[in-house]
């Protein structure tokens, strides 16, 4: 499969340098820095246009699009998905706040999170449309905060636990089985709603969610079910929500192409609830779909600058600035990826390299055995499938800055997130007096 397919769609080579709708990767990295990130817009654009034809096709109710906003949120990321008429999912008053600043309606922002604190709940009860409780003592927390202040204008979902996981590359992207720590039982989500009715809390829908990055829908079939059998039991009538979660994958590298089409995965989803529905003879209800990395994941690249080469026995360490603290996924669960020169990505392949990071961290590693061209010290690569969870997790590990990111159209590369400096690493802190 060709590498080049793991990139944004505006991805071209001209005059032997990797572009992005029409920007020059080398030229962007001289002006900007490195590490820098790099978001294409038109692919961000064709990625919900597609979820949308797929419901149109397939859904003939009332159907949304969550963007999940721990993929990667900041305050133009959330004017992007106000644009489109998009959900964001917001976990805390943290990215709360990110979503209101960036213009997101309140109608707009879900608030999901295993343990919400009483802040978290406040911002929500004050912001927010939907509060999806995770637990039954969260909503005994929501009854009193909705006793002490005025409820406004927020509905609760029930998380459950559906205890059927999907296949994911890792035990640490699995969400819905059995031991996980997310969500609540059947027995316990029919407490809860006996719960709202009894406490007058206005709840109107079912959540869950299986796991992340997953390209076989089949195993939402038995979790689909069983949500609308509660859904049932509860009694919903009109005007109900749904949300089955989401996750779907992208490719990450060329052995996983072709990408994972997302049409496959809505119509599983919407012929499972539709049918589903009509055989228990409950009315359809507002499908929301969260796809998670599969809207932002392909759009970003993270360009790097080789610092340094090692040959080690059989091995070939490729040591650049960006690393773990940008990226932590390899760390965490031995994500794999691919990546490119920026100049002359076309030259011939030469050898198998490893490329590492400049932390402290054996495990600050970010592609192992990789078949790559020659590559010198100074040279830049590129990285595809960087636009969900690296920049969201990033640390200032070893005192490490945030990388500055580029939002990319024809014809312009807006900063929307400017590179840290030491100077916000300090202003932090504060000194003691005397020791």
């Amino acid at each position: 499969m060709n590498r080049l397919d793991l990139f944004p769609n505006t991805t071209t080579i001209k005059n032997n340098n990797l572009t992005i709708a029409g920007h020059n990767l080398s030229a962007l990295a001289k002006e900007h820095g490195t590490p820098l990130y790099l978001y294409d817009r038109a692919t961000m654009d064709s990625a919900v246009a597609d979820y949308k034809f797929a419901l149109q096709a397939h859904y003939p109710a009332p159907a949304s699009i969550t963007y999940a906003g721990k993929a990667f949120l900041n305050l133009a990321i959330a004017q992007w998905a106000q644009f489109h008429n998009l959900f964001v999912d917001c976990t805390g008053e943290g990215e709360i706040a990110m979503a209101v600043a960036g213009g997101v309606c309140r109608e707009h922002i879900l608030v999901h999170g295993v343990n919400k604190s009483i802040a978290d709940l406040n911002a929500a009860n004050n912001y927010a449309g939907t509060i999806v409780v995770d637990n039954l003592t969260e909503l005994q927390r929501i009854a009193h905060i909705f006793t002490q202040h005025e409820i406004q204008n927020t509905s609760i979902w029930l998380r459950l636990l559906p205890g059927v996981a999907v296949e994911t590359h890792h035990a640490h992207t699995q969400t819905g089985q059995h031991d996980s720590k997310f969500g609540m039982t059947s027995t316990e989500i029919m407490e809860a709603a006996q719960f709202c009715r009894m406490n007058n809390i206005p709840l109107n829908g079912i959540h869950f969610h299986q796991g992340s990055n997953f390209r076989d829908a089949s195993p939402l079939k038995e979790a689909i079910g069983l949500g609308l059998d509660l859904a049932g039991e509860i009694g919903f009538s009109n005007e109900w929500h749904f949300s089955p979660g989401g996750g779907w994958g992208v490719a990450y590298h060329e052995d996983e192409l072709p990408q994972p089409d997302s049409n496959e995965y809505v119509r599983v989803i919407s012929e499972n609830v539709t049918e589903g529905c009509r055989s228990r003879s409950l009315p359809l209800p507002h499908l929301h779909l969260e796809p998670g990395r599969s809207l932002v994941a392909r759009a970003g690249v993270a360009v790097y600058q080789v610092g340094a080469i090692k040959q080690r026995g059989d091995k070939v360490w490729i040591l650049t600035d960006g690393g773990m603290t940008d990226n932590p996924r390899y760390a965490m669960y031995g994500a794999r990826y691919s990546c490119l020169p920026v100049s002359d990505p076309d030259k011939e392949m030469s050898g198998r390299v490893s490329i590492a990071g400049p932390y402290c961290e054996s495990g600050d590693v970010v592609i192992e055995d990789l078949l790559m061209p020659k590559i010198e010290v100074e040279e830049l690569i590129a990285i595809p499938a960087s636009g969900a969870y690296h920049l969201s997790m990033s640390s200032n590990y070893n005192g490490s800055r945030k990388p500055a990111v580029l939002w990319l159209e024809p014809g312009q590369a807006r900063v929307i997130q400017r590179r840290e400096t030491i100077e916000d690493l300090i202003r932090r802190d504060q000194v003691i007096s005397s020791f």
